[in-house]
């Protein structure tokens, strides 16, 4: 391992708490894999139970329909992770992971995660914090799919895709613009719905695109559109 490796391993959030030999010793218990973009890292039932922390790059999180659509379940940056599900219950992998760019990931065994997390409570109290997160974000899909129309379910992904941006003027900005198709297959729909659900919002002044953003306008009135169709 190189020094510049062991020196990335320091910035994965989750770890950041360590001390340097603690990181030391994580470090000589992991193997690293560089991928290139658009590359395979995990298979959807696959029996492998490693856990991955992403060094440099971003993958995404997706499963796919009986129908081969693709499925996005979520985007996951440098300095985060993946793969703990299959590690701590054993069971087959729930999604596939494809790395968006070119990414080099540490990874580390099943039986070296559990130590890590039995030796460093903190860090397992951390990851309760995110799969409770997880599993609120599902619920909030879950509910969108099963009460919204395509459009609606658009408009709702903006709202979550922006929610850490809101300023107090009740606007907010999605940095980079999403991409339609990114969006399409995260609310299950197409990308033309989601072009047609966008200028729809540019028509009613709820949104405008910037050179490098999308400028969210009104945020309070677009969350009462959708929790309007999700009442009736």
């Amino acid at each position: 391992m190189s020094a510049d490796q062991a020196y990335k391993l320091s910035d994965i959030e989750l770890l950041s708490g360590l001390s340097n030999v603690a990181l030391e010793t994580l470090e000589k218990r992991c193997s690293w894999r560089n991928f290139a973009a658009q590359e395979q890292i995990i298979d959807r039932q696959s029996t492998t139970r490693d856990v991955y922390f992403i060094v440099t790059g971003r993958v995404r999180v997706v499963n796919f329909s009986l129908s081969g659509r693709e499925v996005a379940f979520d985007e996951i940056p440098a300095g985060a992770y993946f793969g703990e599900t299959a590690a701590i219950d054993g069971e087959p992998r729930s999604a596939t992971v494809v790395s968006l760019e070119s990414t080099t990931v540490a990874i580390l065994s099943p039986e070296a995660f559990h130590d890590l997390l039995i030796e460093h409570p903190t860090l397992a109290l951390a990851l309760m914090v995110r799969m409770a997160t997880i599993i609120r974000t599902s619920n909030e899909r879950i509910m969108d799919l099963s009460t919204l129309g395509a459009n609606n379910r658009v408009y709702a992904e903006i709202l979550r895709l922006a929610k850490d941006d809101v300023k107090d003027d009740n606007t907010a900005r999605i940095r980079p613009i999403p991409i339609h198709g990114d969006i399409a297959s995260r609310v299950s729909t197409t990308r033309e719905t989601v072009a047609r659900a966008l200028n729809d919002l540019a028509r009613k002044g709820l949104v405008k695109r910037e050179k490098s953003a999308l400028h969210i306008l009104d945020m309070a009135h677009l969350s009462e559109m959708v929790e309007q169709f999700q009442m009736e």
